[in-house]
């Protein structure tokens, strides 16, 4: 069995073994460190970079959903650099994708003061939502391109492989193969997506109906495809 490491985390000793993160490893000692893209049910990418650490001796600040603890690891999580980090990341974010739906992202806007406002000529990015089967909606301008989404419908848990990584830079979006409709696509609808999205951006759409006022009555007879019986006089 290989030696535990120890190292040094805001001040605080801890010990871990061989190949557990920086982040598992702050927490720990209850440490918590922001995150977005990571999630407990999918494989850690490092994507998001909110979960950004700053390690003595490194040039970068490391993400540590993927960076291994090493012996003798000098660590900060809330230094100033890892805040102002942060911070931009999320005024980043706000700028140009609809947060409404991100509860968890707006605490972290209230908790590092991050502004809306902060780059006000970025481009919004405005995405038709699709409507395109029974069970959910794809509501792609409240994105966050967090790709949990992806890695459940493929290795991470379904192998069904549905959506996928579509364009480049900012036109990069969720689709699917040749922008198919769900029903076309090798979906099988487990809802496995919808349940780790962090956005709103995939929402049941008995859920979408109710927030847009439909009552839960309507919403039946509109998903059996019956019309509603008029009362006899």
């Amino acid at each position: 069995m290989a030696d535990e490491i120890t190292l040094n985390i805001d001040g605080q000793e801890v010990t871990v073994e061989p190949d557990t993160t920086l982040l598992d490893a702050a927490k720990q000692i209850g440490v918590d460190i922001p995150t977005i893209c990571w999630q407990v049910a999918t494989t850690s990418n490092g994507l998001c970079r909110m979960c950004v650490v700053e390690v003595e001796g490194q040039r970068a600040l490391q993400p540590s959903c993927i960076v291994k603890a090493g012996a003798g690891m000098q660590v900060q999580t809330r230094s100033e650099k890892v805040v102002r980090a942060r911070k931009t990341i999320l005024e980043m974010l706000a700028s140009s994708v609809d947060l409404s739906d991100s509860p968890e992202i707006l605490i972290m806007m209230d908790e590092y003061g991050a502004s809306p406002e902060r780059f006000p000529d970025a481009e919004r990015r405005e995405i038709e939502v699709k409507d395109d089967n029974p069970m959910f909606l794809r509501d792609y301008a409240k994105c966050v391109l967090c790709w949990r989404c992806v890695q459940v419908c493929a290795e991470d848990a379904q192998y069904t492989f549905a959506l996928s990584f579509n364009g480049r830079g900012y036109q990069t979006e969720i689709g699917t193969f040749f922008d198919s409709p769900m029903p076309a696509t090798s979906c099988v609808f487990c809802g496995q997506c919808v349940g780790v999205c962090p956005s709103g951006a995939l929402k049941p759409k008995r859920e979408f109906l109710l927030e847009g006022g439909m009552s839960s009555e309507e919403i039946t007879v509109m998903s059996s495809g019956r019309k509603r019986r008029k009362n006899k006089d």
